[in-house]
């Protein structure tokens, strides 16, 4: 059960690196003015920015 788990998670890591990695390919533009405008725009609260901020980091800590 345990090596089925890890499988699992390991499917999603890869798949949500796959995903980011095609998100990098195709994005242009400055990414803080970005993030400015959906904040600004209302399409991204500050709040959400934050969560996804604090996930980022973790994930970068995985990934060095």
């Amino acid at each position: 059960m345990n090596s089925l788990f890890n499988d699992f998670n390991a499917n999603k890591i890869n798949n949500f690196l796959n995903q980011f990695n095609q998100f990098r390919s195709t994005f242009s533009g400055n990414p803080e003015q970005q993030v400015k405008q959906l904040i600004s725009s209302g399409k991204m609260s500050q709040e959400q920015f934050n969560q996804f901020a604090q996930t980022a980091n973790q994930l970068q800590k995985l990934i060095k």
